[in-house]
């Protein structure tokens, strides 16, 4: 257990109804009871909710020492002793170990002033107790076992959920579907390690105690389990971080058109002046429930001005990092041919291409055309098998659209798996795993050096234990809870 006792506001910044200051630690009715008048709480029921006013007490000088009397209802101070009323609260008890951190907990609840709250974090402090650190309340869950490594991240992730579809993949790994997902493989391997180890012992008789065409079908089972989890990242980073959609084409192709049509303000400048848009435009719109980052970009073309060149060149760093590529073209400005040598030089496996036969209203609508014909010949089916005929001035085809964007989407869902990864720290130890599981596999089929087998099997069970912090070190912890709020 921790020695410390820690405090600090749970709600947000700013004014509020109501404020909520945690404490937690050894000492936590103690330090609470010397600045609450009410029940003493050290005598209380756990996880009941009592009413009073937090005090700041200052000791008299020369007095020696706080003169203190306490009942079971109220705290007094002697004449000696001078007394203010910070704010009148409800303060709720929680014993250990059924708590959030597993310690004696105290929560006060405040009228919601920052400058009330900061009063009172200076008594608590000055009665025993220190400010808390980022993610210090969640790092003691995780300490005295009351949570895994996994689901204190999705305690974070669930925090900082912006959908229906991540607060239920965040919920779901806190209640420990990965832990068990990983649980059940970590055991199975463990098995065949024990076996492996025990064969070690007896290396000189040559005997095997591990079946190796059981172990060759766990190792399949294995794989299989660990590929399909890893699958699932690339849906689960969508659902927490949003898709990125970068917007493509050449000046005046209607990029920022189409970018205030999507948000339905005049988000980016419009002008029939080209290479107006000089800098990159980021913007976050939710379809259907799923996030999705815009980004409007440069007009690409060859061009002797420096700002201009700039922007032309973030415009691609945006494409190397984007999960879908809207290009703008039109049969008055654009041939076949440029359309064919830009895809042919920026796509790539991750990527989808969304090609946008823009201004359809300035030729009568949409109709195939010899761009799109020849577009179709020869890069169908490697590259794309959307081609959208829209005006980005018409809301009909903004829908159309959205509805194209909302099918991506639905297409990453793995529908048989009930686990997905969200979590870039779990994706890259399942990816070590499934190495140290191809590890395994090549040396059991080569007739490999027990001694030799039984390290790779270990290793596999390292990474695997990674997740769920069975294996870690004091930095990658560090690291994992720095990125919580205070009071979490």
């Amino acid at each position: 257990m921790n020695q410390d006792t820690i405090c600090a506001i749970a709600t947000a910044n700013g004014i509020g109804a109501i404020g909520i200051i945690r404490i937690s630690g050894n000492d936590a009715f103690k330090i609470a009871s010397k600045i609450f008048d009410g029940k003493n709480l050290e005598k209380v029921d756990s996880h009941t909710v009592h009413y009073g006013y937090i005090v700041d007490r200052e000791m008299e000088v020369g007095s020696g020492k706080m003169e203190e009397v306490q009942t079971d209802t109220i705290n007094y101070q002697s004449s000696s002793t001078n007394y203010e009323i910070i704010d009148e609260v409800m303060v709720s008890v929680f014993k250990a170990p059924k708590t959030f951190t597993s310690e004696d907990s105290v929560e006060i609840s405040f009228h919601g002033s920052p400058h009330i709250a900061k009063k009172i974090l200076e008594v608590l402090t000055k009665n025993g107790a220190r400010l808390a650190k980022a993610g210090e309340f969640t790092m003691r869950a995780f300490m005295n076992g009351r949570i895994d490594l996994s689901q204190a991240e999705s305690i974070a992730d669930l925090i900082a959920s912006e959908n229906e579809a991540s607060r239920k993949v965040a919920l779901n790994q806190l209640k420990g579907g990965i832990t068990n997902e990983i649980s059940i493989l970590r055991n199975d391997l463990l098995n065949f390690t024990s076996l492996i180890e025990l064969e070690l012992d007896f290396g000189e008789e040559d005997v095997e105690f591990a079946d190796r065409t059981a172990m060759n079908k766990l190792l399949l089972n294995l794989r299989t389990k660990l590929s399909a989890l890893i699958e699932s990242f690339q849906y689960g980073n969508a659902l927490k971080n949003g898709v990125e959609v970068a917007i493509i084409g050449k000046p005046n192709a209607g990029k920022s058109t189409l970018l205030n049509a999507l948000l339905k303000e005049e988000r980016a400048i419009v002008s029939e002046i080209a290479g107006t848009t000089r800098d990159t435009i980021e913007e976050v719109l939710h379809i259907k429930g799923n996030a999705f980052r815009f980004i409007d970009t440069a007009g690409l073309r060859e061009t002797t001005d420096e700002i201009e060149k700039i922007g032309v060149q973030k415009a691609k760093e945006k494409i190397a990092s984007a999960k879908i590529l809207l290009y703008l073209y039109n049969q008055n400005d654009d041939t076949a041919e440029e359309v064919i040598n830009f895809i042919q030089e920026f796509s790539r496996k991750d990527l989808k291409i969304i090609l946008l036969h823009n201004k359809i209203d300035l030729v009568g609508g949409y109709f195939e055309n010899p761009i799109d014909q020849k577009i179709k010949e020869v890069l169908f089916p490697e590259y794309s098998d959307t081609i959208l005929g829209i005006s980005a001035k018409d809301p009909q085809s903004i829908e159309i659209l959205k509805t194209e964007l909302s099918n991506y989407f639905e297409n990453l869902k793995d529908q048989e798996s009930n686990v997905i990864i969200t979590n870039q720290r779990h994706f890259d130890a399942l990816q070590k795993s499934l190495q140290s599981v191809f590890q395994v596999e090549e040396a059991v089929s080569s007739g490999i050096h027990t001694e030799l087998l039984a390290y790779e099997l270990r290793n596999a069970l390292e990474h695997l234990g990674e997740i769920s912090g069975e294996f870690t070190n004091d930095e990658v912890l560090g690291n994992i809870f720095s990125k919580f709020c205070i009071g979490k």
